[in-house]
């Protein structure tokens, strides 16, 4: 970052504390690297938000662990995604696949993000982020939609992701968004291999390891035993992350996706990784609310989409 980039970055962070600080509970920083983030610490949670990714990259509710995964090794420069927390995929999940260039998972978890809006409510800390249209953006092809991602930080994790294809109405079917979403979160376990994953017994699944065939997840629940990359069709279920190793279950219930995405590198993968610990594998489990591949959205224009997610913590007893 130069020092042009370096005094833009001192301005915008002025502005954000001016608009929207609230002492004792909302605080905003700048990293060495010259990232802005957003610091919560309410009676209810602790969190911290990186503008560019519109990252959610910590939370943790008030006498608990931690609840996401953040690798000690993680990158937090400009251009470069933060590996755990919460990545923002948008507008393609993975490499692109429609014969046209692009990063992997799309442009939105390294593109820098609007704070629109900030509140305390009780004891709840509410944002919304936005995201536009961009040089960046354009040059993929995206120059008509508008995205709105709220989150709502206290005991429980509230986000919402709203799309919109901006264009007229009067445009026509020819102008359609069409766009893949993902929630990318990384929970927080024990010890991976010995978590059960509730509520995806008796569904279909794509098995990206497998050349992405097409298979039946047995009832009951799943149990990691290996590196597992695998699309969940046709699902809205609620999830349950069971880790009696920390004493925790970790629920996940969604609206607006059709598909779960469940995700662990595993060893051999890992270490390919620069910026993933060697056993970072072992304590992490991805959960993903998406729609990708057969469950991409379409919206023509003017109409909008919205994905939801809840997670929240409850104890085994």
């Amino acid at each position: 970052m130069d020092a042009a980039e370096l005094n833009l970055a001192g301005l915008n962070l002025s502005r954000l504390r001016e608009r929207f600080a609230v002492e004792g509970v909302l605080a905003f920083e700048r990293a060495a690297s010259g990232l802005v983030f957003a610091r919560v610490t309410s009676a209810a949670a602790e969190a911290t938000i990186y503008l560019q990714g519109a990252h959610l990259a910590e939370w943790k509710p008030a006498g608990q662990e931690p609840v996401l995964f953040l690798s000690a090794r993680s990158q937090y420069v400009p251009g470069k995604a933060i590996r755990g927390g919460v990545p923002v995929i948008f507008p393609w999940f993975g490499p692109r696949h429609d014969g046209k260039a692009g990063p992997q998972h799309g442009f939105a978890r390294t593109s820098v993000w609007e704070l629109a809006f900030a509140a305390v409510a009780g004891d709840d800390v509410h944002l919304t982020f936005t995201l536009g249209p961009s040089e960046v953006s354009r040059a993929l092809g995206f120059d008509h939609f508008r995205v709105a991602y709220r989150m709502t930080i206290g005991k429980r994790l509230r986000l919402e992701m709203m799309v919109a294809n901006d264009l007229d109405a009067a445009e026509g079917e020819g102008a359609a968004l069409v766009f893949e979403e993902a929630l990318h979160t990384y929970f927080a376990v024990s010890e991976v291999e010995r978590v059960d994953l509730m509520g995806l017994g008796g569904t279909a699944y794509l098995d990206k390891q497998d050349g992405a065939r097409r298979k039946m997840q047995a009832e009951g629940a799943v149990r990691l035993t290996e590196e597992t990359d695998r699309v969940y069709v046709e699902t809205t279920a609620t999830c349950v992350v069971e880790d009696a190793g920390a004493g925790r279950r970790i629920v996940v219930e969604k609206s607006g996706s059709r598909a779960t995405v469940v995700w662990n590198p595993w060893a051999e993968a890992t270490a390919q990784m620069a910026d993933m610990e060697p056993d970072g594998w072992r304590g992490m489990l991805c959960v993903e609310s998406a729609n990708v591949g057969e469950s991409a959205v379409t919206l023509r224009p003017g109409e909008t989409h919205t994905m939801r997610a809840e997670i929240w913590v409850e104890a085994i007893s």
